[in-house]
């Protein structure tokens, strides 16, 4: 009887179980996209507190040549999983997210080192509730970001201009303009990926294989973006 009022109604039982099927996918996603997040901010956390914490591990910041090296090996590891397709090889997949993770720890960690306790303890708890707060509205909002990739990416090379500027420019109100700028475009960033990540009906979202480069797009929004909160800090120092 109930597969005769389906029917009456236009329902397939096979496109149900289709539809049901494609949430659970999802819903698998997700959960492994989020839990490699975590095991990733860990990672960097613990990176960060040992070297701002450690004196043995805070003399290495007078050292450039290990930073340099950490950020090429970032790059490579990125590439590598971006490019070369190894994103949905397993287990080359896993091995370049470990070795990635690992030098983007060491290379903001470096970044850190530099601020002071109470000033790192702040941007970490900013940094919390912008992320937290972001992702429930990028969860339950109805607005479709995504179809503003493409405008948000000129916005990013227009910042990545104005960060090259600031290498030479000694100005205060500069420099906080910047950090400024950075923090809303990776806030943005960061309600774009998680609605490809979450999917629905999205113009565009992540296919169920990328959940490495997922979990990397998603990990670099947050911590650019709380690299851009601790300068903003910084700035009032």
């Amino acid at each position: 009887m109930d597969s005769e009022n389906q029917m009456e109604a236009g329902i397939q039982p096979e496109a149900q179980f289709n539809v049901f099927s494609d949430k659970l996918i999802r819903l698998k996603f997700i959960r492994k996209v989020y839990g490699i997040v975590c095991i990733q901010l860990m990672v960097t956390l613990g990176f960060v507190l040992a070297f701002n914490l450690s004196p043995e591990l805070g003399y290495l910041a007078a050292e450039p040549g290990l930073g340099i090296v950490a950020v090429i090996v970032s790059l490579a590891s990125l590439i590598t999983l971006a490019c070369c397709g190894a994103a949905r090889s397993f287990p080359c997949n896993i091995i370049c997210l470990g070795i990635f993770t690992l030098s983007e720890s060491i290379s903001v960690a470096f970044i850190t080192v530099s601020s002071s306790s109470e000033v790192l303890i702040y941007a970490i708890i900013v940094t919390t509730i912008v992320v937290v707060s972001l992702t429930l509205f990028a969860f339950q909002t109805k607005i479709d970001f995504t179809v503003c990739n493409g405008i948000l990416f000129i916005f990013l090379i227009i910042l990545l201009v104005f960060g090259i500027l600031a290498v030479f420019i000694r100005n205060k109100i500069f420099h906080l303009l910047y950090a400024c700028g950075g923090a809303l475009i990776f806030s943005l960033y960061l309600i774009i990926d998680t609605q490809m990540i979450v999917g629905g009906n999205r113009k565009h979202q992540f296919s169920p294989e990328d959940y490495v480069l997922a979990a990397i797009t998603l990990y670099l929004d947050i911590i650019n973006l709380f690299i851009f909160i601790l300068r903003i800090l910084n700035s009032n120092n």
